[in-house]
């Protein structure tokens, strides 16, 4: 394995307890259904996918030095990420997300992130000592960054000198925390792919479509956007330019990571040369096999 990467993901990489059931469930459901545990979290979402698209991501996050720990950096080893440049922490457990999903969609979900929240910037370290870039160098490719870290790191991120040379590609955060995101809203190479919600909460409205929804963003000084809304539309926008499309229509049996895979398919698309129609295509093709069950290639 090359110890080059193509790209740095930045962010929450964890180990994924998803419950799943055939059957539609509410509140104080109790159904049968299959409970797995695989390697998650957004940054590792996206260094997933990357690598089915045959790109080198190199992880930038908090593990801790537990038995979990070990056995996932070993796991994103085996599939082929770099993992040189992991915080791995004595005294900080390796974080985990469990979510429940029904036929009819995601019932409730929790995130224990709270190791890569302490950690804080210990993350980068990389980019400032040499291995990955320093101040005077910084580095000058590609970024998947999470939108999830915490508030005060996306805010260092987006004024950092370390940054400045990137292509930053800012990962969905969740709804409740989408408003972080309003730190990276005017930085002159970010592109956020957010979901119609978290575009109306970034906005303080809300849209009829993800065209409109792109549309505003960029009118609030987004550089380039991408916002998808489910099944409906995804629209691709610039200023003066947006582009939309219709994601193929499949039956749905996940989507926790559906967002993930829609982004990493358009970095990967892109890095491939694709113009600005093809690689959304070929985004909401993997996107819309991913939440049918299959692997998105």
């Amino acid at each position: 394995m090359t110890h080059t990467p193509d790209i740095l993901c930045i962010g929450s990489v964890l180990w994924d307890v998803i419950g799943r059931t055939a059957s539609s469930m509410r509140v104080g459901s109790d159904v049968p259904g299959r409970i797995t545990r695989l390697p998650g979290g957004v940054a590792m979402n996206i260094a997933m996918t990357l690598r089915r698209f045959d790109m080198t991501p190199a992880l930038l996050t908090a593990i801790g030095r537990d038995a979990e720990g070990d056995e996932l950096v070993a796991e994103a080893s085996r599939m082929g990420m770099v993992c040189d440049h992991i915080y791995r922490s004595d005294d900080l457990p390796t974080d985990v997300y469990m979510a429940v999903e029904g036929a009819n969609g995601l019932i409730a979900a929790i995130a224990d992130a709270h190791s890569l929240e302490a950690a804080g910037d210990k993350i980068l370290r990389p980019m400032s000592d040499g291995a990955l870039g320093t101040a005077d160098t910084p580095y000058a490719g590609t970024v998947a960054l999470d939108g999830n870290l915490t508030e005060e790191l996306l805010q260092e991120i987006a004024g950092s000198d370390l940054f400045r040379l990137a292509d930053l590609r800012v990962a969905p955060a969740s709804p409740g925390k989408a408003e972080r995101l309003l730190a990276l809203l005017g930085h002159p190479s970010a592109t956020l792919y957010v979901n119609l919600e978290e575009a109306g909460l970034l906005c303080h409205t809300t849209f009829e479509d993800s065209a409109s929804a792109a549309a505003a963003l960029i009118k609030r000084g987004a550089h380039r956007v991408l916002v998808t809304d489910g099944g409906k539309s995804a629209s691709k926008g610039t200023q003066g330019d947006i582009i939309t499309q219709t994601p193929p229509a499949v039956m749905v049996t996940r989507v926790t990571g559906a967002g993930d895979t829609f982004m990493a398919a358009h970095i990967a698309s892109e890095a491939e040369g694709m113009d600005r129609a093809a690689a959304l295509t070929r985004a909401l093709n993997a996107a819309a096999t991913y939440v049918s069950g299959e692997t998105p290639l």
